[in-house]
């Protein structure tokens, strides 16, 4: 059995790992959030899931069962992968972001609410969210700032 201290990195995840798992945790976080809020309006996981695969498929997604489903836990946790690594590679650059992630992560989160819901959506297939409930959007920002840090937090021990 090889010895522990002649491996230094044998006990620690690799930068990808902590990536992924910050993806996991980010994207279980958020659907989490949105299933606590829209169940209370009769609005299941599946569907929540079904609309992020309408940005793919549009409006047939919420009419192809589980294939759309299994698409849409795929993009979500997929995107919020790449929210995690879109920040570890800026704080490669700037590492600031590295050494206040709490103050970046919040600024990162509600960067990504705005890009998400006035550049992704808009030009998916989804089309243009609806701003109307006022509670849906308020949660949603402030539940941004939140996974920012979340993603400025696994960035950095990457």
């Amino acid at each position: 059995m090889a010895d522990a201290s002649l491996h230094p990195n044998a006990s620690r995840l690799s930068i990808a790992a902590w990536l992924v798992l910050g993806g996991l945790v980010v994207g279980t976080t958020d659907l989490a959030f949105a299933w606590i809020f829209w169940q209370s309006q009769g609005v299941g996981l599946s569907r929540i899931l079904q609309s992020v695969a309408a940005g793919l498929l549009g409006g047939a997604s919420f009419k192809a069962g589980i294939t759309s489903v299994l698409l849409g836990a795929g993009l979500h946790y997929f995107i919020a992968t790449m929210f995690v690594l879109a920040y570890w590679l800026a704080g490669l650059r700037h590492a600031g972001l590295h050494r206040h992630p709490v103050a970046c992560g919040l600024a990162y989160g509600v960067l990504l609410y705005l890009v998400m819901n006035f550049v992704v959506v808009p030009l998916s297939a989804a089309g243009t969210p609806d701003f109307d409930n006022v509670p849906w959007v308020a949660s949603s920002i402030v539940m941004h700032a939140v996974f920012g840090v979340m993603c400025a937090l696994f960035a950095r021990r990457a």
